[in-house]
């Protein structure tokens, strides 16, 4: 299961909070709602700090997404690593946008 949770309180960007297993038709979810997010004209960031696993679906769309715009944040160092073999640029957090 996952769970995204919108959060709007930084006026530069959108911020899409996931909870638990990215896998899947999560994946694909996870993917219409960044590009839902992105037609409001601000940027659009995906914090995976509470993200327990990525399955190899869910890391083609971090790649896709990735390339098109969307930050990545709060990965844990294994995630972070295996989306840098990927070619998915992680930012640490908020304070590095």
């Amino acid at each position: 299961m996952l769970r995204i949770l919108r959060d709007d309180e930084d006026a530069d960007r959108v911020v899409l909070v996931l909870q638990g297993r990215l896998v899947g038709a999560w994946a694909e979810l996870l993917e219409s709602e960044c590009t839902e997010a992105g037609r409001t004209g601000l940027g659009v960031a995906v914090d995976l700090s509470e993200v327990v696993f990525i399955s190899r679906s869910g890391f083609e769309v971090l790649g896709r997404l990735s390339r098109s715009g969307v930050e990545v944040i709060g990965c844990t160092p294994l995630i972070a690593a295996m989306l840098a073999q990927e070619g998915v640029r992680v930012s640490r957090g908020p304070a590095d946008a």
